[in-house]
């Protein structure tokens, strides 16, 4: 199982809780525990499946809480892991 399809079934678990409770704030619970709960990185590949891959297999619900989720920064690079520069003519 990828990452990617990992957290697309986590998202869904948590969307499935949420249905049991009120609609009226069921997308923003979605939200919360995501933004509460998912490290930097686990948004980052969230984020990657709503932007490039339109949501696949996320619950309506889910897709409803995007605008509440927290986008965090782009992953720095670590200095070792940059492609070197072209040596100077």
């Amino acid at each position: 199982m990828s990452e990617g399809s990992k957290l697309v079934r986590m998202a869904n678990q948590i969307a499935t809780f949420f249905h049991s409770q009120p609609k009226s704030g069921a997308a923003s619970g979605v939200a919360t525990h995501i933004n509460k709960f998912w490290e930097p990185r686990m948004r980052r590949q969230f984020f990657d499946i709503v932007d490039n891959h339109g949501g696949a297999g996320l619950d309506p619900l889910v897709l409803e809480a995007v605008p509440m989720i927290h986008r965090p920064p782009p992953a720095e690079i670590p200095p070792a892991a940059r492609p070197s520069a072209p040596p100077a003519p």
